[in-house]
């Protein structure tokens, strides 16, 4: 038994270790030649007191020049950020440039009574956890933002998993955002799933499941990378484009969320009106009492994260995707779920 386990945790790594590869390499034969710029947005040597506390820091964006965002390189560690996610806005959740967007269990009076991170237009565009690497956009495809984009302000959300490991001078974790003033022909958005409560029992292997259907007209995107996202109960994510009420399905991607979280490369297909973006988290609880949906690691989450383009600049109209979870819904469910047939049978399994 001990060395069938070994032998499944090498083979779940080399996976990982190819998905890497294959979207290196696509990105460095796919590398955008234009002239480039950068900029960062980070923490200002933050020193929060709490962990489990989340922080957001703004960054204006000139609304009479349009830029094109082609890469994102994380600067953070695991041991202190559990996450970093930067979203686009129409306007930030606050006026002030560091500001508390969501550490609903301890107040420091300094930053403010929490807030969202965007007060409107609110879309992600970047997320990384597990000390994942940077990501470099296939050729041509970019996030428009400044201009007449509705993105006219970048935020930075940073959720401290711990405060001992910040360097006395504080913490200064970020993204560099590296851009182009090159219109690009394409454009990236990203679409997320989640799933807004739900219930994992002591003792079980728990399914959380996601799933939409696509319903805007003359829209068709091509996925090009995905993302996992659970807290310490999640054992693998997975999801899928079905048609036909489940008469076929199409993996998108399956990932490990205990492994760096990064964006992997997707199989390589097409989603438009009618199709359905289904997504499951499969959760083992170990622990000796139920563990429920929530923002902090002692609660868990289920997020699938699928980055995308179109020829044009007509996106998806819907930017996320969310469920009740379990136990009132699921893929199956005919009146509290998705009603899907055909489920593959290895939708758990890595």
């Amino acid at each position: 038994m001990a060395m069938k386990s070994v032998r499944k945790k090498l083979y779940i790594e080399m996976k990982c270790l190819i998905s890497f590869l294959t979207l290196l390499v696509l990105q460095c034969s796919t590398l955008n030649s234009s002239k480039t710029e950068f900029f960062s947005i980070q923490m200002p040597y933050l020193k929060p007191i709490h962990e489990e506390s989340l922080y957001c820091v703004t960054k204006r964006l000139n609304s009479l020049k349009e830029i094109d965002i082609i890469q994102f390189e994380p600067n953070a560690n695991e041991k202190t950020a559990h996450h970093m996610l930067i979203y686009g806005c129409a306007t930030p959740g606050s006026n002030k440039p560091l500001f508390n967007c969501g550490s609903m269990n301890k107040i420091e009076n300094q930053y403010g009574w929490p807030t969202y991170p965007c007060e409107s237009g609110s879309q992600i565009i970047y997320s990384w956890a597990k000390n994942a690497t940077h990501l470099i956009l296939p050729k041509g495809v970019s996030f428009k933002v400044g201009g007449g984009n509705e993105i006219q302000w970048l935020v930075l959300q940073v959720h401290y998993s711990s405060v001992q490991y910040i360097p006395k001078a504080g913490d200064s974790s970020g993204v560099k955002i590296v851009y182009t003033e090159e219109s690009q022909p394409k454009t990236a958005a990203v679409l997320f799933t989640s799933t807004r409560s739900g219930r994992i029992p002591s003792g079980s292997e728990t399914w959380m499941d996601v799933a939409c259907i696509f319903k805007d007209d003359d829209v068709i995107i091509h996925p090009f990378a995905f993302r996992v996202h659970t807290h310490a109960l999640g054992r693998v994510v997975s999801g899928y484009k079905v048609e036909n009420q489940g008469k076929t399905w199409t993996l998108l991607g399956k990932g490990d969320p205990q492994l760096p979280q990064m964006f992997y490369p997707t199989n390589n297909i097409t989603m438009r009106k009618g199709d359905t973006l289904a997504t499951r988290c499969t959760m083992v609880n170990d622990r000796d009492t139920a563990v429920w949906i929530g923002a902090t690691k002692e609660n868990e989450m289920c997020n699938f994260y699928l980055m995308y383009w179109v020829e044009n600049r007509k996106l998806l109209s819907t930017k996320d995707c969310k469920s009740f979870g379990p136990p009132i819904y699921s893929w199956e469910g005919v009146f509290f779920g998705a009603n899907l047939k055909n489920i593959p049978t290895d939708s758990n399994i890595l």
